[in-house]
């Protein structure tokens, strides 16, 4: 299938009226027309943590959230993007549970990551570890198996707790492929057109190495996930957060990735007035990709925007962001912080917020995401234009839960009568019909305190104009009568 070059909404399934049918019903009435590239329902597989994030099956929908009919319905009018966590599933599904109760004997022992499969006397060495692009202090955690009483090690990259609620699946293992095409075969039957390979990056483990984006081994398991997924005519999403160079290769590679230098660079143009950075990469970058502004955890910084950012600039928009109520994930790893320490890997926050709720600045934003090429995705609390969650992070005690807010239908209703969500919908609108984006782009030649696209097809032409020092937004474009008209974004 071919990937529709229209605009996307990124979406939990409880956060739009809270459940999946909810969901459906906003996007045929209230979003009706808006969102033709489809819909990125975050996870909505029973899982024990990380919001969905450690699924317990693909095979399942969590019951409060609704049933597979319901996705089903969604994809016969969208096309449907469900995550897939190639690199682990929870402790509490069936096939962990039944490794825990049986160890070894276990029919699905094979599926897990022991620890001898790394080293040959199963003792972890630290020095190995050390290279590692760690996401926890250790990369393992043990659990004690109920019928013999006897310790078991197993890999888990992520997981905020020890023992894990994310454990790492042995991709290399019959076992772990077996499940895939399980999962990829439930998606088809249910109407899912694209799958994104979550966390990706970390799937292949190897001694001397940092652990994380391993070549050549990705490429050959992503080549046989690709594979599987063509067989069932779903087109793959790879997820990988790391230095741009390594995205470019998957890029290189014949794959969709993701734009997580565009947030970061949108945000440094409009705070500092001036486009020079933006230009160049847009000059420049591949245009085979998903590009976005906000999403459920945070706008990139490193090591997405390693090499691309000078650090004191960077601390100073990162203060800049924090004094209007964001909040920072760091690094853990120190061989990934820089020299002088700097280790902030993503801004969390509303984007909207983050730009000082003001709606000019957000609509220059939005024009600069949507004219970039590639298939723009709107995260639903910036359709919105949600503020700052900072009651659920309060709450919670998770700073990523201030750009996570559930809305209900009528704060929903309220936010739509929001004049700043009035011009997007409109613009989104535009992005989708008018024909132009389906044709060539053009970086013009632009002021430092401006920004100057083009798009062009034979007889359709539209510019986008943003003044940074107003933040005003203008998209000149020939209408369906051959003339030229203004919109004022």
């Amino acid at each position: 299938m071919a990937v529709k070059n229209q605009v996307q909404l990124i979406t939990y399934p409880d956060s739009l009226g809270g459940n999946l049918k909810s969901l459906n019903e906003i996007m045929s009435n209230q979003l009706y027309d808006l969102f033709k590239g489809g819909v990125h329902i975050l996870p909505p597989f029973p899982s024990s943590g990380d919001r969905g994030f450690a699924p317990l099956s693909y095979l399942e929908i969590e019951p409060n959230f609704g049933t597979w009919k319901d996705i089903s319905d969604i994809g016969g009018d969208y096309d449907v993007l469900l995550d897939l966590m190639v690199n682990h599933i929870s402790r509490q599904s069936e096939y962990f549970q039944d490794f825990l109760k049986k160890g070894r004997e276990s029919e699905y022992a094979d599926l897990f990551i022991t620890l001898e499969k790394m080293w040959d006397d199963g003792k972890p060495n630290q020095e190995d570890i050390d290279k590692m692009f760690l996401r926890r202090k250790k990369p393992y955690s043990t659990f004690t198996i109920k019928e013999t009483s006897e310790e078991e090690t197993v890999w888990t990259t992520f997981g905020k707790t020890d023992p894990s609620e994310q454990i790492d699946l042995d991709i290399k293992s019959d076992k772990a492929k077996q499940l895939f095409i399980e999962f990829f075969k439930n998606f088809k039957q249910h109407n899912v057109k694209i799958v994104r390979l979550d966390a990706v990056g970390y799937v292949i483990k190897k001694l001397g190495t940092s652990s994380f984006f391993v070549e050549p081994e990705i490429y050959k398991f992503l080549d046989w996930i690709r594979e599987t997924a063509n067989s069932f005519d779903i087109e793959l999403l790879p997820e990988v957060h790391s230095h741009y160079s390594i995205q470019y290769k998957l890029a290189e590679h014949g794959f969709w990735i993701y734009d997580f230098i565009l947030p970061y660079r949108i945000l440094s143009t409009l705070i500092n007035k001036s486009s020079g950075d933006l230009l160049q990469y847009l000059r420049t970058r591949p245009h085979k990709q998903f590009t976005m502004l906000d999403c459920h955890d945070g706008i990139p910084v490193k090591p997405d925007m390693d090499d691309l950012i000078n650090t004191s600039e960077a601390r100073e928009l990162v203060d800049i962001c924090v004094e209007r109520g964001a909040n920072l994930s760091l690094l853990l790893s120190d061989e990934h912080k820089d020299p002088d320490g700097f280790d902030v890997h993503q801004i969390r926050g509303s984007y909207y917020s983050i730009l000082n709720s003001d709606d000019d600045a957000y609509m220059a934003a939005r024009a600069i995401q949507f004219f970039t090429p590639g298939i723009p995705q709107v995260y639903y609390v910036g359709l919105l234009a949600g503020e700052n969650d900072l009651q659920r992070v309060n709450e919670t005690g998770e700073g990523r839960e201030i750009n996570r807010h559930n809305f209900t239908l009528s704060e929903i209703e309220q936010s739509l009568e929001k004049d700043v969500v009035k011009r997007l919908m409109r613009l989104i609108k535009f992005r989708n019909d008018y024909n132009a984006f389906n044709g060539n782009f053009d970086v013009l030649k632009s002021m430092d305190g401006e920004v100057r696209l083009r798009w062009q097809l034979s007889d359709k032409k539209c510019d986008l104009f943003v003044d940074l020092n107003t933040n005003k937004t203008i998209i000149e474009y020939i209408d369906e009568n051959g003339e030229i008209s203004k919109y004022f974004v």
